[in-house]
């Protein structure tokens, strides 16, 4: 074949040579608009991993390159006067520089032809001339905006300012991180060691404290300048330096994430930057391209055609691409969002930034630096009250809201289960709850039961409205306090314009197909076009439900409930207050959101005055509509909890969406944990994480990082009542207390435990 490559890149170079390998009589052509030893980059990151497919896929390069390498394991974190370091990380670094004239020798070695300071403008001659051309043209790259209509390329530039420098100082013993605060704001650093005598050296800001600074109409040396001052503590003396001289004026830019929905054309391929780009804080920019280079060889080299092998190699590299995305994207916006953190003590701050981009979780953790997890759980326990000093997992610990006071940090989310008779709970409901209450978290919730028979969602939902319910639900609660440790919680609410809705399991949100009973809602707006139209409540109508919550919430009392939660998320009655989706009210309580909120916040209220000054009350939000600037977006969610904060609400429980048909949630593990991360650290409100937290790791995570402060798991504990406990077991915690009747299957439990941990080498 006859390939053309543009972009003299590391993802050309490696493809330039793979081809070579695979066949010696390809015509190979690298194109190159900067001369052999330019490069404006520093260092780059590999990861041993990677290291291992080069040296498959080319033993003789990947050899030269290892020989080049600085290999360091730790990495230190300078925040607020405090160094924090944690091993077990395993980092390669090697100089672009150095990377590219190593395999720019391996490719004239293997016959390629390098052509240099040659501006290729437009990639369609090489595609008339050529067999196959590749463009691995970088970050701007020309051949993807020649055909941008077939790419159709996602840019998303992103909101912090960068500059890549180096630096003489030694940085070899750690990759590291450099918080320093100055009268403009905070300024970091990404610091890491790439050969014997330089080190790379990322300063990042906010564009607000980039501003201050005036970075934008300095020259690089008036910029460097003021880099030097900021940093003058952690340089030693040494200089800062940059090789991006051919730029004039301020080398300061945003980051552009950049995802092609499509990756070739006819005889045309992407790799690298040019077809997806990953944040530098994840340091996998360089991994990618050179992992794709092999792939793509492989699959030019072994199907029948260019279109199958294009096939072959978008549909084998995407997903990998998206994941480390996902990963970058996580991590570049924490980096966005750090002043979110500042607050946090610096073993909190380290763990929330080791963790950032999800890939590493607690238990990951434990296996990179276990004597340094262990201390950071006992500054957990610490924190949350533990008087015995004890290295154990933070979902562990206990935790107190008012003069309540929970074992643990596990909640059982409360979760429909329609099967009431007129409002009252059954025997399933006695079944169902006292047997998640004996499994072992600190909390557990009931499902939301209704002010009213109008308020309910379906016929199967349960109240709070009749005395027949009243002695239901006590008896539930009186055998909760008599046997188990677990504290349990009533969430009221009325169903607005989402009532009168058939079962779970029939057809949800849907109007019943006879029998249906009149809805109340801020506005008249239905919540489809198949549902009935609410009447829009007047004042009367706020009163008469005002006085039905506060009537709930002494039943609620009378039964004994630890806690109480009004519900104002998912497009419910109180919900349908808040969200601009389902309020177009012109008076007093629609507009604004102070005027969105008024009425929840008299509900609240009412509600405070009866309930005991010594227990909790806890609010859950859709902390996002899903639906663009027309709804609640997490930005005013924050605002929502901080009114609700004001009023005196304990404790915030962070959902999000099903208050609009037209929502387009983003799903994925600890989907809705981001939301609950930017409240509570925005605003100091104590909250409860929710939505998609099915593992031990989660929880720990979450709550190691100050996300939350309490963890919900549904589906969990409907496949497993006992979830705590096995995730006790599975971590070899022996502290967590048991009903005494099942003692002898709980030794049972950690006899095997401990024999699967022999078998796989774990003791």
């Amino acid at each position: 074949m006859k390939i053309a490559i543009l972009g003299g890149g590391p993802a050309g170079l490696y493809f330039a040579i793979s081809m070579k390998l695979r066949d010696a009589a390809h015509d190979v052509t690298v194109y190159e608009r900067n001369r052999p030893d330019d490069t404006f980059g520093w260092g780059v990151v590999l990861s041993d991993e990677t290291l291992d497919n080069l040296a498959a896929n080319d033993p003789i390069s990947a050899e030269r390159i290892r020989e080049h390498f600085a290999y360091w394991d730790d990495i230190a974190v300078f925040y607020r006067g405090t160094r924090t370091v944690s091993t077990g990380h395993g980092f390669c670094g090697i100089g672009r520089m150095r990377l590219l004239l190593l395999l720019q020798e391996r490719a004239r070695e293997l016959g390629v032809n390098l052509v240099f300071e040659t501006e290729i403008e437009e990639p369609r001659a090489y595609m008339e001339s050529h067999d196959l051309v590749l463009a691995a043209d970088g970050l701007n790259s020309k051949a993807r905006k020649a055909f941008a209509d077939v790419f159709r390329p996602d840019i998303d530039v992103r909101a912090c300012k960068f500059v890549w420098l180096g630096t003489h100082q030694k940085f070899d013993d750690a990759f590291t991180f450099i918080f320093e605060q100055t009268d403009k704001g905070w300024v970091w650093a990404h610091a890491y060691q790439f050969d014997d005598e330089t080190a790379t050296f990322i300063v990042e800001c906010s564009e607000e404290t980039w501003a201050k600074y005036g970075f934008g109409d300095m020259s690089q040396q008036e910029s460097i300048a003021v880099c030097e001052e900021i940093f003058k503590d952690y340089l030693g003396g040494h200089s800062l330096m940059t090789n991006a001289n051919h730029i004039r004026g301020s080398a300061w830019i945003n980051f552009p994430r950049v995802l092609c929905e499509r990756w070739s054309h006819k005889n045309l391929a992407l790799m690298g930057d040019a077809a997806a780009s990953a944040h530098f804080s994840i340091g996998s920019g360089t991994k990618l391209a050179l992992e794709s280079a092999i792939a793509l060889a492989d699959y030019v080299t072994s199907e029948p055609d260019l279109e199958s092998a294009f096939r072959k190699y978008e549909d084998a590299r995407r997903l990998e691409v998206l994941r480390l995305q996902s990963a970058a994207r996580n991590s570049l916006e924490w980096f966005e969002d750090v002043e979110r953190y500042l607050h946090l003590d610096p073993v909190q701050f380290n763990y929330s930034l080791l963790t950032r981009s999800q890939r590493i979780s607690h238990e990951n953790l434990r296996l990179r630096d276990k004597g340094w997890l262990e201390g950071a759980e006992r500054w957990f326990h610490r924190e949350a009250g533990n008087e015995v000093n004890i290295a154990r997992v933070p979902m562990f610990a206990p935790f107190k809201l008012r003069e309540m006071k929970l074992k643990n940090r596990i909640v059982v989310s409360p979760m429909a289960q329609y099967k009431a008779v007129d409002g009252c709970p059954t025997d399933w409901h006695f079944a169902h709850y006292a047997e998640r209450a004996k499994g072992g978290a600190g909390l557990i919730y009931i499902e939301m039961t209704c002010v009213s028979p109008e308020g309910r969602i379906t016929p199967g939902c349960p109240g709070f409205y009749a005395p027949e319910h009243e002695t239901a639900w006590k008896r539930l609660v009186d055998f909760v306090h008599a046997e188990t440790e677990a504290k349990i919680c009533a969430q009221i609410g009325h169903s607005g314009p989402k009532g009168s809705t058939q079962l779970g399991w029939e057809e949800m949100d849907a109007p019943l197909k006879d029998g249906n009973w009149p809805l109340l809602s801020a506005s008249e707006v239905p919540w489809s076009e198949h549902n009935q139209r609410p009447k829009a409540m007047d004042r009367a109508d706020m009163d008469m439900v005002r006085d039905q919550f506060v009537a709930s919430a002494e039943m609620a009392e009378r039964c004994g409930f630890d806690m109480l939660e009004l519900h104002m998320a998912h497009g419910y009655l109180l919900s349908s207050f808040i969200t601009p989706l389902t309020n177009t009210r012109t008076d007093e309580y629609g507009g604004s959101l102070e005027n969105r909120m008024r009425y929840p916040l008299e509900v609240f209220h009412a509600v405070r005055e009866v309930w005991p000054a010594e227990k909790p009350i806890s609010v859950r939000i859709s902390a996002n509509d899903w639906v663009g600037e027309e709804g609640v977006t997490p930005e005013e969610a924050v605002e929502i909890a901080r009114v609700l904060q004001a009023a005196g609400v304990d404790i915030c429980d962070v959902s999000a969406g099903q208050t609009s048909r037209r929502a387009q949630p983003v799903y994925g593990r600890m989907f809705q944990t981001p939301f609950s991360d930017r409240i509570r650290n925005e605003t100091g409100m104590a909250t409860i994480a929710v939505g998609n937290i099915y593992e031990p790791d989660h929880a720990n995570s979450i709550l190691m990082a100050g996300r939350a402060d309490l963890v919900c798991l549904a589906r969990p504990h409907l496949t497993d009542p006992y979830w705590t406990l096995h995730a006790a077991a599975a971590l070899g915690d022996r502290q967590v207390h048991w009903p005494d009747p099942y003692l002898p299957g709980r030794d049972q439990l950690y006899r095997l435990a401990e024999r699967q941990d022999q078998m796989t080498g774990k003791v």
